[in-house]
This record gives C-alpha cells, structure tokens and sequence, in this order.
C-alpha cells in the first residue's frame, strides 16, 4: 500500500516511499511471507556457507542486467555498494581518481562523502582523489542540454587535473537527494567514451531510479543508452530490507579475488529471500508500466499546474521518480527556500508526505511506493495546488 497512518490513526498518502525505498509498496504481503517463511528456516549464516536464497536470488538479479554483467556482490546499504564500487575501480584500472558530478549524492560514509557533491551532506574530512565536474543539469546549467559542451568539461579535468589516467567515473542517471534532476540527453554515452580512453571504469548508482521506477526502462542508465561496467543498487532492491548490490563483469570482479573479500549481513537470507521476492512481485504486477502510465498523467498534470502558479520553475523526471523546483522568479531562478519549507507542512497538514532535495532544499522529490495510482496523483496535485493558492 501507499500509506502511512500515525498514533492517532490519520492516514497520510506516502509521496516519498521512505526516501525512494519502499518499492513494491508498505506491507505487501507476499514480500513480507517470503521473509517471515526465511526466518523460520535460517535466519542468518553469511556467506562462508553457500545457502539457495543467496543464490537464487543472485541469479535473478543478474538476469536484469545487459551486457556481461554477471557476477553480483551483496551488501547492506546505497553507501557500502558504491564504496564497494569504488574500491573494484581503483583496484581494476590501478589508478586512484575518481570523477564524480557536482550536485551528486552517492553516500554518507567516509569513503562515499567523498563522491558526493553538496555541502549540506558532507563533513570537513580528506575526501582523497576526487573530482567534481560540472553538473549537466538542463534547467540550471550553465550549458543547458548540451550534453558536448559538459562531457568536454570531464576532458578538461581528465587533461589538466590529473596524471591523464583515471580510476572510474560514477554518476546518477537522475540525482535524487540533488532535486530530480535528470542528466542532458546522449551525456552518458559522450562521457563513458572519454573515461574508458583514460583507462576508468564506468559505474552506473541505480541506488533510486533502478527496477522501473523510471517508467520507460528497467535501469535508468539505460535512458541513456550505456551499459557501464559496475551497477549499484539499494534502496528499492529490498522494498525496505538493509540490502544493497553491486552487478560487475567476471573481469572487474576477478581483481577482488588477490584477497578476502567478506561482508558478514551481505547475502543475509532473510533480506536474499526478500529481495527476490520483490524482485518477483515487480514483474508480476507489472510495475515499470505501471509507473510510466501513472508517472506520465503525474507529470502532466504538474506541468498544467506550472501553467498556473509562478513559484513553479521546473517540472521533471520520469515515471514515479519526479522533481517540482519552487523558484522565487523565473528569469533569475532564484530558489524558494522559505516557500518549499511553508508548502512541505502544509502539504504534510493536507495529508500528503513529500520529499525534499537540491542544494537549497527547493525541490520537492516526488517518488512514491510503484503501487501509488492515478487517483493518488490526482489528490496530490489537488492539494499542491490548494496550498499554493493559500501562499
């Protein structure tokens, strides 16, 4: 289900699914059977003892992925899979830099703190060879959708920042803690291309918009049309378990073998039982098309309300992985901090719960459990619409 009730009982219309989690939707039974069944039989024994649900579920997220994307890593959350990532990179090519975007969120840890790029998330603590190229943001970048113009900007840092050779290059199809924001069309593509020439790896963070949340595509990198070489994945893996996934090639996956490679909840049966579980609810229920259908009236209907109120900027996504940028002005763009703060409550009053992101915390992050339907849009937009009338 899509909602949420406090102590009192009052039902609120869940808009945010646990910061972008709960993929299947709140208690869906045959999720929670598959675990409750597993913790009957073994609750726990890591991987030093091959168990079938770590398997089995391996097997079927492999079976997702394009390419020779084959061999799976499991772990416990967005930040351990994109260390991990990270640590596979530098591992594989032999060289330390990594490239990251600005505006990117890729964890909380010391190592990921590094990769991400908004200072509202990170701590004064050595970030090591880590490099920040111009964010391709189509509403607020400086070179618009022209994604040429910012893939030379990773040459540029690639030439003039480094030794010429760099680890990997990892970024978010669409930033999800940075506001929605969905990278300049063919970006990807130009960019891997340029990484690659420098001896790095590409690593696609499907943390927030992988298993068809974006509607049109099973994995948001393929919006783009690249197939990287790492894929990481939480969140919506585990509709609310601690799981998270890293999907390489028998090549890159091959470097982790000069050592002890161990996670001790990575592979957990309960969360492996779980996770195929959702895995296996998501293509029964049909829920890539489920979100492109109601992601697409979502979204039209938002843009119709643009149309309608000023403090509206920008209306983007895909499917039901959507931002709504509240600006004060639209020539100068500037952001509506204090407004997006009085609308998020009211909303909340409403019975609406929303997410909020974006350097300046005015975009509101639309991405509800992938059951979230027409009618709920509807109310959505309604009541967005009767509180920003009250502004």
């Amino acid at each position: 289900m899509q909602y949420l009730f406090d102590e009192n009982g009052r039902r609120y219309l869940d808009a945010f699914a646990g910061i972008v989690t709960v993929s299947c939707g709140h208690c869906h039974p045959e999720v929670l059977n598959a675990i409750m069944e597993q913790n009957k039989l073994l609750q726990h024994a890591t991987t030093i003892y091959l168990h079938h649900a770590i398997a089995d579920f391996a097997e079927a997220l492999a079976s997702k992925m394009p390419g020779n994307l084959k061999v799976v890593y499991f772990v416990n959350s967005g930040s351990e899979a994109n260390e991990l990532a990270m640590l596979m990179a530098r591992l594989y090519t032999g060289n330390l830099g990594m490239i990251s975007l600005r505006n990117a969120y890729h964890g909380g840890s010391s190592s990921t703190i590094g990769l991400t790029a908004l200072n509202t998330w990170k701590y004064p603590i050595p970030e090591g060879e880590i490099h920040h190229v111009v964010n391709p943001d189509p509403f607020r970048g400086v070179f618009g959708s022209d994604a040429t113009h910012y893939a030379k900007d990773v040459q540029d840092h690639i030439d003039f920042g480094t030794s010429g050779r760099v680890a990997g290059f990892i970024a978010e199809t669409i930033q999800g803690v940075g506001g929605a924001v969905e990278l300049a069309p063919g970006y990807l593509k130009q960019v891997y291309d340029i990484v690659r020439k420098a001896g790095g790896v590409c690593i696609a963070d499907e943390v927030q918009t992988g298993f068809g949340r974006t509607g049109s595509h099973y994995w948001g990198f393929e919006t783009q049309g690249v197939i990287p070489d790492v894929v990481t994945m939480a969140k919506g893996i585990g509709n609310g378990l601690p799981l998270g996934a890293v999907v390489t090639t028998p090549e890159i996956a091959n470097v982790m073998a000069q050592k002890i490679q161990f996670n001790t909840f990575g592979g957990n049966p309960v969360c492996s039982a779980g996770g195929l579980a959702v895995l296996r609810v998501l293509d029964k229920e049909k829920r890539q098309a489920h979100c492109a259908d109601v992601g697409s009236h979502l979204i039209g209907r938002l843009r119709s309300l643009r149309d309608k109120h000023d403090i509206i900027g920008d209306v983007r996504g895909r499917g039901l992985m959507v931002g709504v940028e509240l600006i004060t002005d639209r020539k100068e763009k500037t952001p509506a901090k204090a407004e997006t703060a009085i609308l998020f409550e009211k909303m909340r009053e409403l019975g609406v719960l929303l997410g909020k992101g974006g350097l300046h915390g005015n975009v509101f992050r639309i991405k509800p459990p992938m059951c979230f339907t027409k009618d709920d849009a509807d109310f959505l937009v309604d009541a967005l619409d009767y509180a920003m009338s009250k502004l």
